[in-house]
This record gives structure tokens, C-alpha cells and sequence, in this order.
């Protein structure tokens, strides 16, 4: 298949219109999907009919880069999206996702459900940046400090590692006999014994590991300060960092292999996968860690739909407290979350749409007013089944209205969505990049 010179075919979330990236092909249909990793759906696909000049090019709500399969053309979406609720308008932003993920990792319950939030595709050749931005190193970044921060608030964890070391005039552990003789018998010291034996303290494999990573994170902070904003996210590293003053950074990449998982320490799982893919995406230099331009990078897919639930979440959390469930589980479907307190009993879905600026999803509505009918999440919201009742349903989604940054004394059914009974909506403002419009391509 003839591919067109431009590369990578840069476009952004939610685009969907026809292009030139594929010749004319008259007697072959093609079609071309990076499919997410769970569930249905897509995070971009292209589709071209036989007799049709012009392929159909259309994203979802991932960003990211990858390459079209069995050619040398790649893709490269990024996060923006049309602010104007009129179509074809050229009041594009670009979405801080970034700030997005830093914000939500003030919540430590939702460190499990960040493992969903991205995909990389370590074992394919990587893609070059043509004078792109780097999303994916920035990400991994941010989301492995707010892990070791949850493991730093708790303290790290003790285990028996393997000392070798030279002790002077006494034994302990196993005497390795071909290092004594080598480094105390040849040179007369016949009473010291270099041996091997276990300690118990923070200097385990593990920690070692997190020092290692964190090594590398120091000069990426310092070099790309105009990615990740500066003061936050450098507050983060400070309170990170004394922790593991008294940890040895003597790593060695060859025990990689040594590390071991334990699902009781789900925090330490988290930060130590992380810190593999940190360590992965530096090419395991730490020269590559300052550089203040990422050249190429692997294929990979961010799921900006999960990243703004646990966004929102963020935000009901800070209002509202324990009153907040999150993925609340009924058979076999999944809420977003239930609010119920004095005030509400809501049954609330977030949905990553403008949409909703001016107009309504009909799948969505169908999708949110199942839910509010099962009889477990009515229960939940302390509905029988003997009452009437039809449980208020609330949908939330994004905007970049200044008076929208949170749920702060802010009426959360003062927006019905007025050609059905008790569903609303409320937007809630995102992150821009820079606070600047960015014009469409």
C-alpha cells in the first residue's frame, strides 16, 4: 500500500473526516483499527471502501502514537478539543493532561485503577518525533511519583537481603573461600573472611530499585520543567527523596529479573512496574534522562476517558468525602460512582463528550437510567422496591468554564436535561495547556 509522505499523520481526540493518508486503492477495501486493550471499541481507526479516492480517519478519546501496520506511516493524536459548542470552529485547546493525572493522584484508592490508563507497545520498533511532544515519558513520570509517594507516607518495607562484605578478624554468614583468599590471604590478612550472609532493613532489592528509577527522574525534572509544571511536581520529588537517602543505588540492570512481585504490597506492584518502564524508556542511561528532547518513543496509547473518571472522582472526593462510591459493582455492570448523603442520592457517570455543552448522548441516557433501575443500586440509595421513586441520574463532562473547576457549593441538579425525567448534567472544567487556544491544523 502506497502511504503518503507526511509522517506521523498528526491529528487530535474526536477527529473523524475524511483524508488523503492512503492513495486511491479502487478494487481494495482497507481498513485499519488499533483496537483498545480492554473492552470494545477503538482508540483509532481508518477505513476505505473500494471506488472511494479519500480514507475515513477517525480517533476516540485515546491520545498517543502508533505505527499503521505492514507500512512506515504512524499516527499521532493528540490531546485537544474543539472548547465552542459550534462544529468546524477553529477554538481548539489543548487538554493538560498532565495536570489531570497530578491532581488525581492526591487520592491514593485510585492507584489500582491508574494501571488502566495507558498502553505501550515495548516490544515494536519506536516512532519518531518530528518535532512532537513527548506525552508518554511525562506520564510515566508523574504516575510513578505519585506512587512511591503513597509508599513513602506509609514507610518503606523492611526484608532480608544478601550482604557480601570483608569483615575484619570474625565470620559471619558463609565464608566465600575463593574471594577470602583472593582479597585476604594473598595479601597475609589470614584472619579477615570475606562473607555472605542476610540483613533485615529498606536496603532490599526492591527499594534499591525505586532509588534507581528516582536517579533518573532527578535530571528529567530539571530539564523538562516546561512540561511538567515546576513547583508541584518538584515539592513531590523533595518529599520523596530524603526517604531513600539511606538506600544504596548499587542496582545492577542484570537483577531486574530478581525482583519480585507481591500482590499484598500493591503499591510497591505499581511503583516497581513503573519504575522498570522509566528505566525502559531512558534506554536504562541516565544521560538519556537529561536530555530535553525525547527523539522517538515506543507506540502507546493513553486513555484520556479513564484518566478524566478518575479526575472527577478527584473532585467528588475533595467535596464530598466517603459519601462518594466509586465503581460501584451491581451483576454484571459497573457504575461510575453513587453520591449519597443528606443532600443527594445520585446515581453519577462521567463521560469524557462536549457534547453535553449544548446537546445529550441518547446512548448515554439509556446507559445511566439502566443503572439507576437495578435493584441493588437503588437499595444503595435506600430506595425499596415498594416506592416509585426514579433515583436522580447525573452526568458529568467536560468544559473550560473558569466558574467550573470543581463541585465546590455548587447545585448539582441545577441542569436537567429537560426532554427526560430526573437526569442532569454539570460540567467540570479541564486543565488547558498553557491556558492558550490552539488553533486547529
Amino acid at each position: 500500500m502506497d502511504i503518503l509522505t507526511k509522517n506521523p499523520f498528526q491529528v487530535w481526540e474526536h477527529f473523524k473526516q475524511r483524508t488523503d493518508l492512503f492513495y486511491e486503492h479502487e478494487s481494495v477495501y482497507a481498513e485499519i483499527v488499533f483496537p483498545k486493550e480492554r473492552g470494545d471499541g477503538f482508540c483509532a481507526q481508518v477505513k476505505k471502501s473500494p471506488g472511494e479516492n479519500q480514507a475515513q480517519l477517525e480517533t476516540s478519546y485515546f491520545i498517543g502514537v502508533d505505527r499503521f501496520p505492514n507500512t512506515n506511516q504512524s499516527i499521532y493524536v493528540a490531546p485537544k478539543l474543539n472548547r465552542s459548542p459550534i462544529e468546524n470552529t477553529e477554538d481548539w485547546v489543548e487538554v493538560d493532561y498532565i495536570k489531570m493525572l497530578f491532581q488525581s493522584l492526591s487520592n491514593p484508592e485510585l492507584m489500582e485503577d491508574l494501571e488502566e490508563l495507558f498502553i505501550i507497545k515495548w516490544d515494536e520498533e519506536e516512532i519518531e518525533l518530528k518535532g512532537q511532544q513527548d506525552f508518554l515519558t511525562p506520564f510515566l513520570v508523574v504516575q510513578f511519583l505519585g506512587v512511591v509517594k503513597n509508599i513513602v507516607r506509609k514507610g518503606l518495607k523492611k526484608s532480608y537481603y544478601r550482604v557480601e562484605q570483608n569483615l575484619k578478624n570474625r565470620i559471619k554468614g558463609k565464608i566465600l573461600v575463593g574471594q577470602t583468599i583472593k582479597q585476604n590471604h594473598f595479601k597475609h590478612k589470614y584472619l579477615d573472611n570475606y562473607c555472605s550472609y542476610e540483613e533485615f532493613g529498606i536496603n532490599g532489592i526492591e527499594n534499591r530499585l525505586l532509588k534507581k528509577a528516582l536517579e533518573f527522574v532527578k535530571p528529567y525534572l530539571y530539564s523538562h520543567t516546561g512540561i511538567i509544571e515546576g513547583k508541584g511536581i518538584t515539592d513531590l520529588f523533595n518529599f520523596i527523596n530524603p526517604a531513600f537517602s539511606q538506600v544504596p543505588s548499587n542496582f545492577d540492570f542484570s537483577e531486574l529479573r530478581k525482583v519480585k512481585r507481591n500482590p499484598f504490597y500493591k503499591d510497591y506492584t505499581q511503583a516497581l512496574d513503573l519504575a522498570e518502564k522509566i528505566l525502559r524508556r531512558f534506554g536504562y542511561n541516565i544521560s538519556n534522562s537529561s536530555k530535553t528532547v525525547m527523539k522517538s518513543t515506543p507506540p502507546f496509547w493513553i486513555d484520556m476517558s479513564k484518566l478524566f473518571e478518575i479526575y472527577v472522582l478527584g473532585l467528588l472526593k475533595k467535596e464530598f468525602s466517603n459519601s462518594v462510591k466509586f465503581q460501584y459493582k451491581t451483576h454484571w455492570n459497573e457504575l461510575d460512582y453513587i453520591l449519597k448523603n443528606k443532600d443527594y442520592q445520585l446515581v453519577i457517570d462521567a463521560k469524557y463528550k462536549t457534547i453535553y455543552s449544548t446537546h445529550y448522548d441518547i446512548h448515554d441516557i439509556r446507559q445511566i437510567s439502566g443503572y439507576a433501575r437495578l435493584k441493588n443500586v437503588r437499595k444503595e440509595l435506600g430506595i425499596t422496591d415498594d416506592d416509585a421513586v426514579v433515583p436522580n441520574c447525573l452526568i458529568v463532562y467536560p468544559t473550560f468554564m473558569d466558574d467550573c473547576a470543581n463541585f465546590n457549593n455548587r447545585p448539582l441538579l441545577a441542569n436537567p436535561i429537560n426532554t427526560f425525567k430526573n437526569i442532569y448534567k454539570i460540567g467540570v472544567n479541564l486543565p488547558i495547556q498553557n491556558n492558550q487556544i490552539v488553533k486547529k491544523n
